[in-house]
């Protein structure tokens, strides 16, 4: 049965969660605007909230903020229009009424992005005479150490193992700390962040940074590119996406969380916070279609000191977001993990792994940079040079055993993905090379890619399931091969693409879910759909011109939203319910990509 969203207990805990942020911090809020996750200064700190990952037997370690109404009865959430700034009302039983606002604060100050590892909380009386109950509980060492709390005049301090927090606040601290109930007779407002003196009033300052925070979201989701369908799912998905890049370096996360598993006691549970080259690739590719390329100009700087430490050499499929190479997975005794289906994990072991197709993410990631002229620093001969290592690295092993894009732990096999991406490595290289006029590098190139394609479309085809199959040689059908049409490997009308839709969506597809693969691996056959596939599945579709069933399935893809527009990594078919880590950016990017490919053009409508 899927959880209740408004049941407090966390054996009934869901993912009806919003995200703020500001591409420094981001929190998690739930529908009674309760912060379940907050993590600062990074988003891969060890969270100072951490109420999420807290199971029924938890109760002393749980660590969160709220606000808490006498009498609640019912509850409203949603995100001011276009930015990512949070509204949440919360009403009793007698017509009170209280207004939630949550934020990260980020605007243009002093012509730079101010974006303080802070989170702000606002509230105003919206009916009645509510009477409320504050608290703020954080706790260190993943809930297991308790805070060294001192009082000021205006703020309480929090010092933790990992850093001291400081909230100042116009609420009275005695309530605060008590645990009272009392009257809310007008607004108040909490800034929690680093332990630093405010410059000005508390109800001043808070209220410019809301204000300013939400002229910038404004500003910059109006400068995109929308379709004309679908325009609140594509905004949102593109401000959780920008949500997820760590600005300072550049790097972009592949969720905000750690230990949401993928399925119910699954033990799949993985640290989601570290940037993924591969999933990083796509959030750029997704943002570019918006036309919003300041997050790619950001993100290949990261990625340009990846590539020059790699040295031509091997290439890790993820990296920590400060260019950390080491995140060595380890399993915590507490919390017990989300709903108390732990393991709770932190670090992720698939640094270690060889995962070829990371060689055709980094080219196909920096690719744009030598074609886009909008770019401020466009990419010429030497970044060329430097890509020439990574393609040499694809070309060496386009046919040699790896963990896949699926990162198995205890199998090497040639997986098709991976030479796939080693082709499209060559492929674009070729085609930067002809851009700079480098016909012999052209030439080189091309020729590299053309004996990559031959011996794929020899040694992963499999007669007895037409279909391409998920390795050289294999049996088994695998999502991942329908990539070959979003990186144009191959014409979608070929009868061989054909033919493998049909064998994917007959096996691997419930209704409009997909699952990754249907071969087991380390946990066994996987239980949930994974929500990009579905997605690649859309446009696979879209690209064959079935375009009436791929709007269908978006349609239904969409309607597992939850009811601020977020996705999870997975779901489950006969339930709908959302699992996995939260908020993923290869969903956000599926929404995207769908509403692009089949949105009707907006000549059709004004």
């Amino acid at each position: 049965m899927p959880a209740d969203p408004m049941n407090p207990d966390p054996a009934q805990r869901s993912l009806a969660l919003a995200a703020i942020g500001n591409c420094a911090v981001a929190a998690l809020i739930d529908l009674q605007a309760r912060v379940v996750w907050f993590s600062a200064p990074r988003l891969d700190s060890t969270p100072a909230f951490q109420a999420l990952l807290c199971g029924p037997q938890d109760a002393a370690l749980e660590a969160s903020m709220a606000v808490e109404l006498e009498g609640l009865v019912r509850t409203e959430q949603a995100y001011e229009p276009g930015t990512a700034v949070l509204r949440t009302r919360l009403f009793d039983a007698a017509g009170g009424a209280v207004e939630v606002t949550d934020f990260a604060p980020r605007f243009r100050h002093h012509d730079r992005i101010f974006r303080p590892a802070q989170l702000v909380r606002r509230l105003r009386p919206v009916s009645g005479r509510p009477r409320v109950r504050l608290t703020v509980h954080p706790r260190g060492d993943w809930g297991c150490a308790a805070p060294v709390l001192t009082r000021g005049s205006n703020h309480l301090r929090f010092e933790l193992p990992e850093q001291t927090l400081r909230l100042n606040t116009n609420a009275p601290l005695t309530y605060l700390t008590a645990g009272t109930w009392f009257t809310l007779e007008g607004p108040l407002s909490l800034l929690l962040g680093p332990d630093e003196t405010l410059a000005g009033g508390i109800e001043d300052t808070a209220r410019a940074f809301e204000e300013q925070t939400v002229q910038h979201w404004r500003s910059w989701s109006r400068r995109l590119a929308v379709p004309f369908e679908w325009q609140d799912a594509v905004i949102r998905s593109a401000i959780t996406l920008k949500l997820c890049q760590f600005e300072e370096t550049g790097a972009i996360v592949a969720a905000m969380t750690t230990s949401v598993p993928e399925a119910p006691a699954s033990g799949r549970n993985w640290d989601y916070r570290y940037c993924w080259l591969r999933d990083a690739f796509f959030v750029v590719r997704a943002l570019n279609s918006l036309a919003e390329v300041g997050t790619m100009e950001t993100y290949l700087q990261w990625l340009q000191n990846v590539v020059r430490r790699s040295g031509g050499g091997r290439i890790q499929p993820l990296y920590g977001i400060g260019l950390e190479g080491e995140l060595t997975e380890r399993t915590l005794d507490r919390p017990a993990g989300y709903r108390g289906m732990g393991p709770v994990r932190v670090g992720n072991q698939a640094y270690e792994h060889d995962q070829h197709d990371v060689y055709g993410n980094v080219v196909l990631g920096a690719a744009q940079a030598f074609h886009d002229q909008r770019l401020f620093r466009r990419a010429g001969i030497e970044a060329f040079e430097l890509l020439e290592g990574v393609g040499e690295q694809a070309w060496r092993l386009h046919d040699q055993p790896d963990a896949g894009m699926w990162e198995l732990r205890t199998r090497a096999r040639v997986h098709t993905s991976s030479a796939l991406m080693c082709w499209a490595a060559c492929d674009r290289l070729a085609k930067v090379a002809a851009a700079l006029g480098l016909p012999p590098r052209a030439g080189h190139w091309a020729q590299r890619a053309a004996e990559i394609r031959q011996k794929i479309l020899d040694a992963a085809w499999n007669d007895r399931r037409q279909a391409f199959v998920e390795s050289f040689g294999g049996e088994d059908l695998d999502a991942g091969v329908l990539l070959m049409a979003e990186v144009g490997f191959i014409d979608v009308h070929d009868p061989r693409f054909e033919r493998t839709v049909a064998a994917l969506e007959t096996h691997l597809c419930d209704g409009p879910f997909m699952r990754r693969y249907e071969a087991a691996d380390d946990f066994g056959r996987p239980e949930t759909a994974f929500n990009v596939c579905s997605f690649w599945r859309i446009d696979a579709l879209a690209r064959m011109g079935r375009a009436e069933q791929a709007r269908e399935i978006f349609e239904r893809m969409l309607a597992c939203r939850n009811h601020v527009g977020l996705m999870s990594e997975d779901t489950a078919p006969a339930s709908g319910e959302a699992w996995g880590n939260f908020p993923q950016t290869y969903s956000m990017v599926g929404m995207i990509n769908g509403a692009v490919r089949l949105s009707r053009p907006w000549e059709d409508f004004v």
